[in-house]
């Protein structure tokens, strides 16, 4: 079996995030790395490979430092890495991203599955394995809670806050996982240094076939037209409960239009 698991190299979700001049998150002058829900998906990787003898290809798009997300995967155990770097990329939204990455996909070739996580820490938008599914014309099954892989069919468990369902398709098929599929395995020191021999090819937009004016900032759906820093939090209004405890409550609740 072979499977591709899309990654993202993501700002440190601990240090401070600020944005560039154009209202694009600032991926410069702050430290990033694998974005932690894409863990989920290396690791189901891994465990089906395992099990089937498979390949597992990690594939990500971004600036160079976005090599970091690729190699943490290989420490874990991915067998090889594929990065598309281009300066016209940088600023693209879910729909050019899925773009290049479903290119990249095909490149690839022979894929039976792809796996991505339940959506990326820095833009939390979960649209990009849908998208990448209509652009391969492959099913999607999404937020698998639970997942496997038999006689040419992925099945997965979709836990909501009433019920789960089993759902099923035939491969090759996109699917996204949430963070409770598994328990993502930590790097050995074996993993750490087999990862330096394992090979990673690095594409450019002209390697896939992509026009730069179909991706990048100039080519997104929507634009950022300001951005301001959260207000600092204020010191709360302590209140003293001398039989009017609860009036005092209602009319703060009635000031800010919750009631």
């Amino acid at each position: 079996m072979n499977i591709v698991v899309c990654v993202k190299y993501v700002p440190d979700a601990q240090a401070g995030r600020g944005f560039e001049a154009d209202h694009t998150t600032d991926r410069q002058g702050v430290d990033g790395l694998l974005s932690e829900l894409d863990e989920y998906p290396v690791e189901e990787a891994l465990k089906l490979a395992e099990a089937t003898e498979g390949t597992v290809t990690v594939l990500t798009m971004g600036p160079e430092d976005a090599a970091d997300a690729i190699k943490r995967a290989l420490q874990m155990g991915a067998d090889q890495g594929v990065h598309v770097c281009d300066d016209a990329i940088a600023g693209s939204d879910a729909v050019a991203t899925s773009l290049v990455l479903a290119e990249a996909i095909r490149k690839v070739g022979d894929i039976d599955l792809v796996l991505t996580g339940l959506a990326s820490t820095d833009g939390s938008m979960s649209v990009v394995p849908a998208m990448l599914a209509e652009r391969l014309g492959v099913p999607q099954v999404t937020f698998a809670s639970e997942l496997s892989v038999e006689e040419g069919t992925v099945r997965i468990r979709r836990d909501s806050d009433v019920a789960s369902e089993t759902i099923e398709a035939r491969l090759p098929a996109v699917v996204s996982v949430t963070d409770v599929i598994n328990e993502p395995r930590y790097p050995s020191f074996k993993g750490i240094m087999a990862a330096k021999k394992k090979p990673v090819e690095t594409w450019t937009l002209a390697d896939l076939g992509v026009d730069a004016s179909q991706v990048g900032l100039d080519a997104a759906w929507t634009t950022v037209e300001s951005v301001e820093a959260r207000p600092p939090r204020e010191q709360g209004e302590v209140v003293t409960d001398e039989g009017q405890g609860g009036q005092a409550l209602a009319e703060f609740l009635a000031s800010r239009k919750f009631v």
